[in-house]
Order: C-alpha cells, then structure tokens, then sequence
C-alpha cells in the first residue's frame, strides 16, 4: 500500500470479499434472525449468556450503509439478513415487558435477559433505523424511529441537562459516551429525514459537550462526572480517551456540515482542532502512531493497551480533515493502515480482527467482537472515498 489510492483499493477488497461476508455469514444466526457477538479466530461463534440490542443495531447499520454505499449487494441475501434482524430485534426487544423503551439483552432462548434501558443502546438503535431509512425509504422505519427518540426523551433526560446512562440508574455518575452517540443518531436521523427535531435535539448535544465535557484547564474531554457534571476525579486524574477526541472532532465536523449557520465565530471548528491536535500529540504512541487507549487531561498515559476502535477514529478524521482542508498526514494515514491490516486484521483471519493489542502489539484477547465492525466501517468508507 504504497499510495493512498492503493490504501483505498486494498481497503475495498477487505471489506466487500472477507470482512462484510464474514459477519454475515458465520457471523449471523440464521435460525434466530440475529448477529453473533463473538467468533472464534477461525470464525465458530462463541456462546454467550446475553445478546446485547447494541451489537445487533451496529450491525444492522452498518450492513444498511454497505448497501448504500455500493460495497454490498442490495440485492443480495446477506444484506436482506440485516432488515430482517431489525425485524427480529423491534419484535424481541421494543416494549419487550410492556414497558417504554428497548431492553438491554436477550437470553440464547429469545426472552428478556436484562430488562434496563441503557441509553447507548437507544443510541444505536435510533442510529441504525436511520441507515434502515435511508436504504429502503419504508416509512415504519421512521414512524418507529420517531416513536423510540421521543421514549427515550422521556426515559433518560434530566430535569437540567443531559441524559442518565441507565433506567433504572445504579448511580449518579454521568458519562460522555452515550451522549456522543446520542448526537450521531440525531445527526443520522437528521440527515434521513429532514425532521426538525433531531437537529434540536443535536444542538442542545452539541452546546452540553461545549459546557459540561470539556476540561475547564486542559480543554480535554473528560470521560466522567458527577451529578452536577463537575470531573469525577480532581484535576490532572480524569481518564481521557484519545478515540473519543477523534470521534467528537468528527461528529462537531458533521454537525457544523448539516447546520452550517450553527459555526459561530468558528467556536466549533476550534473545538474540534484542539480535540484532534490533543490526541495526535499526547494520545498516540511516537514510534508508530497507534492510539493509546487511556491517559489523563494531561497527556500522561496509564493505559499503553490500543484497542482497534480508536485506530479506525483517526483514520477517519484524517480522511475527512485531507478532504475538508487540504491537510496532509498522509505519512501517518498510511502507516496506521498498513498497521491495522498487519497487526489488527491479519491476513490469516481473513476478514476477522483482534480487538485489543498490549505495549508490545501482542494480543490481548482470544475472540472477535462484532461491534468492531461499526467503527471499522467507519474509516473504510472515508478511506476509499479519498
């Protein structure tokens, strides 16, 4: 992968003969109508207690955009298998007890495993309804789409500001994560339907993380506050995740694409910049420009460990600052890819990955996850569009 064009083409071969058919295929129960959530190394899924409503909406989304983007047949079955999960995953998760909302997780039987209402998997499903949107123009998909951000208002958001991770709340802890993805079904849902609504609901998300999230002495985004949205630890110990920067820096990017009147004084574009040159710099390891997993609003590093999400991250936000602006990073976009496909996604996988790699670039887990493949998307797209 000498170019970048050759870096898309490679990326493009990946995706549509080995990743996508993968995870559609050994990758998907057909008796039960469901994503697996785990494979083995050489693609046997792995039995587990619980099926999350998040790794079925990520997938669902991601083979709803594949279609879209041309790197998946329409037509074919394997993509058919992803409005047919939705199906599955509205009848056995929505108002599974009679209750507002989505319950967290199935049992391996079909019934309820975990009744919660966890607001990052509203997220991800309100997010996949959108590509399901988009894809087929089915009309359900968005009344239920409308149906589920209005139940998760009233689920989740606060007499203040914000949203509760949980219903119901084990404590008062409040989280950035969820709200992100929050803001990125808006934005998708926004871009889908034109709905007035979810840009609202986007603006107030984006004006929270200008107010709340941001480190009032580095700048950072914090993982983690209190009930008054005050950092959860003191100055100089809150986690900060480099991946998160990068993805912020591209949902602000998303934003101020939909709702161009809404960049005021460049406040956001500045935002976005700090995010991205704070990560690149302090969050990335010097040798080979892998994302750390964890450090403070410092910049010093506690977690050395880089998972393969927050690689995809900055892969992406490069894609789109070289499209955006002209910048470079070239160099560094074609080094982490080769990176991503000789120590994440070997050959011998063959469309599989490994989530997690020590300081060493050993592998720290034994299976594949499936909800890698959201984010790994993600910078495929952006990569073989550049």
């Amino acid at each position: 992968m000498t170019s970048l064009a050759g870096t898309g083409a490679h990326w493009r071969e990946w995706l549509m003969r080995h990743a996508l058919p993968l995870w559609s295929e050994q990758g998907f129960n057909s008796a039960q109508g469901l994503y697996h959530e785990r494979l083995t190394w050489d693609g046997t899924p792995v039995s587990l207690p619980q099926r999350r409503l998040m790794v079925q909406a990520r997938q669902i989304a991601t083979y709803c955009r594949a279609g879209l983007d041309g790197l998946y047949d329409t037509s074919a079955p394997e993509l058919a298998k992803g409005l047919r999960c939705l199906e599955t995953v509205e009848r056995l998760y929505w108002r599974a007890d009679d209750g507002a909302g989505w319950i967290f997780s199935l049992a391996p039987d079909g019934t309820p495993a975990s009744p919660v209402r966890d607001l990052y998997a509203h997220a991800f499903i309100l997010f996949a309804y959108a590509w399901a949107y988009r894809l087929t123009g089915a009309p359900r998909y968005r009344r239920v789409a409308r149906e589920t951000a209005e139940e998760t208002w009233q689920l989740f958001a606060l007499e203040g500001e914000g949203f509760r991770d949980r219903v119901p709340q084990a404590n008062t802890v409040r989280r950035q994560n969820p709200h992100m993805h929050l803001l990125e079904a808006c934005l998708a849902l926004f871009e889908a339907t034109n709905e007035a609504f979810y840009l609202d609901q986007a603006e107030r998300l984006v004006a929270l993380a200008s107010r709340r999230f941001m480190g009032p002495r580095s700048g950072a985004l914090l993982e983690e506050f209190d009930a008054a949205w005050v950092p959860l630890a003191p100055p100089g110990h809150n986690r900060v995740e480099p991946g998160h920067l990068f993805e912020w820096a591209w949902l602000l990017g998303e934003y101020r694409r939909l709702a161009p009147e809404a960049e005021k004084g460049g406040h956001l574009c500045a935002m976005a910049e700090r995010l991205f040159v704070f990560g690149s710099t302090e969050g990335c390891a010097p040798d080979t420009g892998l994302v750390y997993d964890a450090m403070t609003e410092d910049g010093v590093v506690f977690e050395h460990s880089t998972r393969i999400w927050p690689q995809t991250e900055l892969l992406r936000l490069l894609c789109r600052r070289r499209k955006d602006a002209g910048e470079g990073g070239d160099a560094l976009l074609s080094s982490i890819s080769t990176l991503f496909f000789t120590r994440y996604a070997p050959a011998r996988l063959a469309g599989g990955w490994i989530d997690r790699l020590d300081e060493g670039l050993a592998p720290m887990v034994d299976h594949m996850p499936a909800s890698s493949l959201y984010h790994i998307y993600g910078a495929a797209r952006e990569i073989i569009c550049t």
